[in-house]
C-alpha cells in the first residue's frame, strides 16, 4: 500500500482535479470546483518539483482543499446568490396571495380550488362551491383560504 502512496505522480493529481472537476457538474455547489483545482495545483507542482514527497503532498491537498472549501463557503455567506424567482419550486409558495374560485364547497374544513391547470385542496371555513377565496398559506399540499370580502 505504501508502494501505491510513493508512486503518486502529477498523473494522478490531474486525473483526480479533473475527475472532481467534472463530478462538480452534479451541482455540489462549488465544493468540488475548489477540491478539484486544489489537486490540480498539487499536480502542477510535482510536475514542476519531481522530488516533492508524497506526505508533502497529501498536506499541500489537504490545506488547499480546506482553505478554498472554507474560502467559498464564506464568500457565499458573504454574498448570497439570489434568484429572480426564489419560489419556482415552492409552487404552493407561489399560490399565496391568489384569489380564486372554489370548485367544491369547503365542508369539514376542506375543499377544493382550480389554480392554472392544476386542482388544489383547500382548508378553512365552511363556505359553499362558487366562493371567491384568497389564499393565505399552505401546508404540506393544502392551501390555506379565507372568504374574499365583497
Amino acid at each position: 500500500m505504501l508502494e501505491l502512496v510513493e508512486a503518486l505522480n502529477f498523473w494522478f493529481w490531474f486525473g483526480l482535479g479533473f475527475l472532481l472537476l467534472a463530478a462538480e457538474v452534479f451541482g455540489t455547489g462549488g465544493y468540488f470546483l475548489w477540491v478539484g483545482i486544489a489537486a490540480i495545483v498539487v499536480g502542477v507542482i510535482k510536475w514542476l518539483v519531481p522530488e516533492f514527497s508524497w506526505q508533502w503532498q497529501l498536506l499541500v491537498f489537504a490545506i488547499l482543499s480546506v482553505v478554498t472549501a472554507l474560502g467559498w463557503w464564506r464568500f457565499l455567506k458573504v454574498n448570497p446568490q439570489s434568484t429572480e424567482q426564489p419560489l419556482l419550486n415552492q409552487r404552493g409558495q407561489q399560490h399565496v396571495g391568489r384569489i380564486t374560485t372554489l370548485v367544491d364547497a369547503v365542508s369539514s374544513g376542506r375543499g377544493r380550488v382550480r389554480l392554472d391547470d392544476s386542482y388544489w385542496q383547500v382548508s378553512g371555513e365552511e363556505m359553499p362551491a362558487g366562493t371567491q377565496v384568497k389564499v393565505v398559506g399552505i401546508d404540506n399540499l393544502v392551501l390555506k383560504v379565507e372568504r374574499v370580502s365583497t
